[in-house]
């Protein structure tokens, strides 16, 4: 993907602040071992948030985990999160920080909804994890 990591057309560049509260939440997530951690600059395609973070995980203890430590380490940062929607059974969970949309979900219900291909045209936003 050229140059649409940090900026898009549409919008300019990502404000520092909006890119380092997502990188956050997906350095959370990595520290829970969540897999496949994306994130999209939604910003001009919808109203409901700037950016969206998408992880998969392969358990519901580790869904439970990963929506719980960016819940807690998010809210210590000085985020507030505004709603928690669905469920750990459901296969899918969304934490809600108003500007920045988490997406935790289960192998299955990634797959289903696939929203990796709903937001492909959305820049990827490089989320530069460590791999370690």
């Amino acid at each position: 993907m050229a140059e649409a990591t940090t900026k898009t057309k549409r919008m300019g560049r990502m404000p520092a602040a909006l890119l380092a509260k997502v990188r956050q939440v997906g350095e959370l997530a990595a520290d829970k071992k969540a897999r496949d951690i994306r994130a999209f600059d939604v910003r001009g395609l919808t109203l409901m948030a700037d950016a969206f973070v998408l992880c998969s995980v392969g358990s519901e203890p580790q869904l439970r985990a990963v929506t719980s430590s960016a819940r807690e380490e998010m809210k210590e940062k000085g985020y507030r999160v505004l709603r928690v929607e669905g469920d750990h059974q459901c296969g899918w969970l969304i934490v809600d920080y108003g500007d920045v949309i988490f997406h935790v979900f289960r192998d299955k219900a990634r797959e289903f909804y696939d929203l990796d291909r709903l937001w492909a045209d959305a820049p990827e936003i490089k989320l530069e994890l460590d791999k370690a």
